[in-house]
């Protein structure tokens, strides 16, 4: 292995509001060495996800800061190349952390799924069969518990984890209401079988929505925040539950007091007196529900169940400007990087 490369990204400097160029490094360092019980992967598909966004940052979260130098964290799709742990063979194909890098060392022990028995995409264990699909599966599980002839809404519904929301809650008999930006993603929604879909772009978009819930909205997943949530907002029902995946509208103003009134304290009151469920959650606090997300899921898409679209750029270079393009919704579906080319 000592003639082979590691190209990687890593963390150049923290960005003040939005991410640019210059907070990333392209580096080429020799490929490391694994350690007792550790793993050499060599990296196919890199995940880019919202949450990254985070972790530039420095300040209090539910995961430390990447640190300056280090490479950018994320999920991987990769092939193991040199294996010093037991349960894990050379040219096993698994789910790892292996972050922005063409090459990692991992430990053995996290190592958990071996993707080649599931007999989909391998690209898929990033998104719907992984972590986003997982997000969907169980905020809507443990949270939103839509009911049949109950009205859901779910914001970025183009996304892997907004679509996956709307086509379980979908078969267990809800009304869907998807929320996007764009006529060609709303055009998308449409044919995955939500009941009615939206574009937040729309001048109107707040009327629209109204019109759209007649009956009010009982479960509402929150992606997004900003405008959409300042939508919802009037049209939730009593009991109505908000499992809040994120808030992307507001990422990259961390740490800075928005414009506008303060509407908390209208907020909280409103939670007071509807009685309201509002959760944040991360998907590992569910973990316990992943093994039956894996069967049902798998066997969702087998079947056409469940359809998903996958967003794919070519080469780790590609990685930051694809990054930046996700934070502003230009992506179309799980957002991929493929990183071999002849792969």
């Amino acid at each position: 292995m000592n003639d082979l490369v590691n190209t990687r990204v890593v963390l150049a400097s923290r960005p003040r509001g939005e991410p640019e160029a210059a907070n990333f490094r392209l580096e080429r360092v020799p490929v490391p060495t694994p350690g007792f019980g550790q793993v050499l992967v060599r990296n196919h598909y890199l995940s880019l996800d919202p949450y990254m966004r985070g972790r530039m940052d420095e300040g209090r979260s539910y995961a430390p800061p990447v640190a300056i130098d280090d490479v950018m964290e994320g999920r991987t799709v990769s092939e193991v190349l040199v294996s010093n742990h037991p349960s894990v063979a050379v040219g096993d194909f698994v789910q790892a952390t292996g972050g922005w890098q063409t090459f990692a060392v991992v430990e053995g022990d996290t190592l958990t799924r071996k993707l080649e028995e599931s007999g989909l995409p391998l690209s898929t264990a990033l998104g719907v069969y992984g972590m986003p699909g997982f997000t969907a599966y169980a905020g809507l599980h443990e949270i939103g518990k839509p009911q049949p002839g109950e009205t859901l809404v779910v914001a970025a519904a183009s996304g892997p984890v907004g679509a996956t929301v709307g086509q379980i809650a979908k078969m267990r008999g809800a009304r869907t209401i998807g929320i996007a930006g764009g006529e060609h993603k709303r055009k998308y929604l449409d044919s995955i079988g939500f009941d009615i879909a939206l574009d937040h772009r729309a001048e109107d978009f707040a009327e629209q929505l109204r019109a759209a819930v007649p009956n009010g909205i009982d479960v509402y997943f929150e992606n997004v925040g900003g405008k959409v949530f300042d939508a919802v907002v009037p049209l939730l029902n009593d009991f109505a539950r908000v499992p809040v995946c994120g808030t992307i509208a507001t990422y990259n103003a961390r740490g800075q007091v928005l414009p506008g009134p303060d509407r908390l304290p209208g907020f909280l009151s409103q939670i007071l007196r509807q009685r309201l469920t509002v959760r944040g959650f991360i998907q590992r606090d569910f973990i316990h529900l992943f093994p039956q997300f894996l069967n049902e899921m798998g066997q969702w898409l087998k079947e056409g169940r469940i359809h998903y679209r996958e967003d794919i750029v070519g080469g780790l270079e590609n990685a930051p400007e694809a990054f930046f393009g996700l934070l502003k919704g230009r992506n179309f579906g799980k957002l991929v990087v493929k990183l071999i080319e002849d792969f």
